[in-house]
């Protein structure tokens, strides 16, 4: 069954615009729940992060999950990976998250994890899908479902966050910026830092239901590398609005992204004899990540674009460790979703093992120069009829034999625009903005041809 309104993360869009309106959302809380009814469990938990939609969001969802007769654990604001973690820990049937991640505030969604903490089986999420279409009827009486608060839920994943990296871990004499996007970090990140010794200084941190990712957060890294430079701090870090993702920046003012943090984790697991196999990355992957790993000997595999694949990849694999340039950093080990705060903890850890800086830790990884552009398409085009044409594919291939074995050619594209992505990197001799141009003129005149 081709499913209508789950994406490759939920169901996402503009708050008042179909299907991200009240009114839908009550029906998906209901149906969501009478899925859940059916399996024998009948208790959820919802959190969200701080765009005022949440609140008309969560309200809909407690009246749709009662009128199905399940039970509902209400957690306020809170980080994704939290509520993946809650939802493990209270043995609930599923963890509702009512989020957009790094979108602006005007847009929301609702995305759900089963009761291990993970994405949503496609079954499941079609099954619900189905739901939708039936007539919504409420329980007895008797039967609704009961609403209790959470008082302590930011007290536990703190908790949790912390029994991540061992017991001697400690972060005294580390001073560290903190930029939390106005979002489900805000009241977790800087505590969690703060009771593991470090000087924290805090941005992005003061909600108002309109500024989440507002010029902050790991979409938008200007503001903490610059305050990283007027604090003098040892680094900084950055999550997105839901907190799965993360970036640093180091005492340079350095952005370190998704790929080189991916890279400090695995090395040092890999030192420890620890890694357990190899890694997953996505076909945006830099290229010099992949050529340390084969340097290396470290098995590496890429999925596609979208943390879902790349967890996907990892199970499939038994492989415990995966993520993306994006900051989506999925550390099997120790949490079962991408998780910034976990993840920043992660890398900490091995700066203090090792005593050494993020500068330090990154000197044997050379990244590649990477192009990207967007060729915008006109309505009915078929992008992979335009990818595969005569003009396209000639112009792909005279710059993959320019850049040999020592960069590559991705064209993607978009799952929800109308573009095609053309993206080229190679090694730093190349001038691969003008490498990714050709091919895009190239795709411009198939389109107008």
């Amino acid at each position: 069954m081709a499913r209508q309104y789950f994406g490759t993360d939920g169901i996402r869009g503009t708050v008042g615009e179909s299907p991200i309106t009240a009114d839908f959302v009550l029906k998906l809380g209901w149906a969501a729940g009478r899925v859940f009814a059916k399996q024998g469990r009948s208790r959820v938990i919802i959190g969200k992060d701080t765009r005022i939609s949440g609140y008309m969001f969560e309200s809909a969802l407690e009246a749709g999950f009662s009128a199905a007769g399940v039970d509902v654990l209400l957690l306020g604001p809170m980080p994704t990976p939290g509520i993946a973690y809650l939802t493990r820990t209270f043995h609930a049937a599923a963890g509702v998250v009512i989020s957009a991640s790094h979108n602006p505030f005007q847009d929301n969604g609702i995305k759900f994890f089963s009761s291990e903490g993970t994405k949503l089986p496609d079954d499941v999420e079609s099954e619900i899908e189905a739901a939708l279409e039936l007539p919504l009827e409420t329980v007895g009486p008797a039967q609704l479902g009961k609403v209790t608060r959470v008082g302590d839920a930011a007290g536990r994943y703190i908790e949790f966050c912390k029994s991540t990296v061992p017991g001697r871990f400690g972060l005294h004499g580390m001073s560290i910026v903190v930029d939390c996007a106005h979002g489900a970090t805000y009241h977790i990140a800087p505590n969690v830092l703060r009771e593991l010794g470090a000087d924290v200084t805090v941005i992005g941190a003061s909600p108002d239901g309109l500024n989440i990712n507002k010029d902050v957060g790991s979409t938008h890294p200007r503001a903490l590398q610059a305050k990283v430079l007027e604090t003098g701090a040892d680094l900084g870090v950055a999550f997105d609005g839901d907190g799965d993702r993360l970036i640093m920046v180091d005492s340079r003012g350095q952005v370190v992204d998704g790929d080189q943090l991916l890279y400090i984790i695995a090395k040092d697991r890999l030192d420890r004899k620890v890694l357990n196999g190899g890694v997953v990355g996505t076909l945006m992957s830099n290229f010099g990540l992949a050529a340390a790993f084969e340097k290396l000997g470290v098995p590496f595999e890429r999925a596609k674009v979208g943390d879902r694949y790349v967890l996907e990849r990892m199970r499939a694999n038994d492989w415990l460790l995966g993520g993306e340039s994006s900051g989506h950093l999925i550390c099997g080990h120790v949490q079962s979703t991408g998780d910034g705060v976990v993840s920043a903890l992660q890398v900490l850890a091995v700066m203090q093992q090792r005593g050494k800086t993020l500068e330090q830790l990154l000197s044997n990884l050379e990244m590649t120069p990477q192009a990207l552009v967007n060729v915008r398409l006109v309505p009915g085009v078929d992008k992979e009829v335009l990818m595969t044409s005569d003009a396209v594919t000639s112009a792909v291939a005279e710059v993959e034999h320019e850049l040999g074995d020592e960069g590559r050619v991705l064209l993607r594209p978009s799952g929800t625009e109308p573009l095609i992505r053309v993206m080229v990197e190679g090694r730093p001799r190349f001038d691969v903005n003008s490498m990714a141009e050709r091919i895009a003129s190239a795709l411009k005149a198939a389109l107008e041809g």
